[in-house]
């Protein structure tokens, strides 16, 4: 092979293939300090512990019609995840949150998702994270493909992964650790299923890949499996808050039973807030159509995001 000089390096690197470039608005990397918008120079050290380790945490928040939601819930969770791996940003969390409205802003357009990512930093490729001097964050702006509304009215289908919930301290901190998460989906995508469901050790319902699960039993509760091998999601956290006041919520272990006998099960998740499983398993849940609390949810986070997101 041919030894380049900087110069040479720069312009191959710049010409190498970079598929999913069209979905990147904007991109931050608190070492470079300036905001850029072309994705084929949104890159990380290959000696941050984050790449080779997967010593980090993230989060993934929403902005529809420049309205960033939520940004204070994930990065209160991001800090409960910091202190569980035992790292701090770069910066404060107040310029953390400053920073990442500036890259949405950046990006130009009304409706994306921001990813934060923070990483022990670059320093070497052991497993030692004292090698690592200075934490690393990365922010960055990308598209969000909404789902038409046929897709809500329609609803999802999920199933059975054969990949087993993440043991309880994994689960519950969010790590960019997430390959159990990327088998799951791989499964889902290869049977032709839309969500994997995960259970633990015990046969209690935990979460899907990247969405947390919620059922309507039949008494007409809003029953959502404890946060023992799951993660808290911020949309199904903020739904409760929302819709305490209408209908008797319970968290409890979840069993494979109760999923064929509820009125309906549901997803939650950042970019799309709540959509309704109509199959599981290739068998229908109840009348296989998405039900009224699941649409109720939907309608009041919508809501919740245009009178609470925060403009930039």
């Amino acid at each position: 092979m041919h030894v380049a000089g900087s110069q040479e390096y720069l312009e191959a690197l710049l010409e190498a293939i970079r598929p999913g470039t069209e979905e990147v608005l904007a991109f931050y990397d608190h070492r470079v300090g300036v905001i850029g918008t072309d994705p084929k120079l949104m890159l990380m050290p290959w000696d941050d512990h984050l790449v080779h380790r997967g010593d980090g945490v993230f989060e993934s928040l929403k902005y529809v019609g420049r309205k960033l939601y939520q940004l204070d819930a994930h990065l209160r969770r991001m800090r409960l995840s910091c202190q569980a791996i035992h790292l701090e940003p770069p910066c404060s969390w107040g310029e953390l949150a400053d920073a990442i409205t500036e890259v949405a802003r950046a990006g130009n357009e009304p409706d994306g998702l921001i990813r934060v990512l923070l990483g022990r930093g670059p320093g070497g490729f052991g497993i030692d994270p004292y090698e690592s001097p200075v934490p690393s964050l990365y922010l960055v702006a990308y598209r969000l493909h909404l789902r038409p509304e046929s897709a809500f009215e329609k609803g999802v289908t999920a199933m059975r992964t054969t990949i087993p919930a993440k043991q309880a301290w994994m689960a519950t901190v969010k790590t960019t650790n997430y390959l159990p998460n990327v088998l799951m989906k791989r499964e889902a995508v290869n049977s032709r299923v839309d969500f994997p469901f995960c259970f633990d050790a015990n046969g209690f319902l935990a979460e899907s890949a990247t969405e947390n699960v919620a059922l309507v039993d039949e008494q007409g509760r809003l029953v959502i499996p404890e946060f023992t091998n799951a993660l808290a999601g911020t949309t199904l956290m903020r739904a409760v808050d929302l819709v305490k006041d209408e209908m008797s919520i319970v968290f409890k272990g979840v069993t494979e039973d109760e999923i064929f006998g509820a009125r309906e099960v549901m997803m939650l998740g950042t970019s799309f807030d709540a959509i309704g499983v109509v199959r599981y398993n290739n068998k229908p849940i109840h009348d296989a159509k998405p039900g009224p609390v699941t649409k109720r949810i939907r309608a009041l986070l919508q809501a919740d995001l245009q009178q609470t997101g925060l403009v930039f």
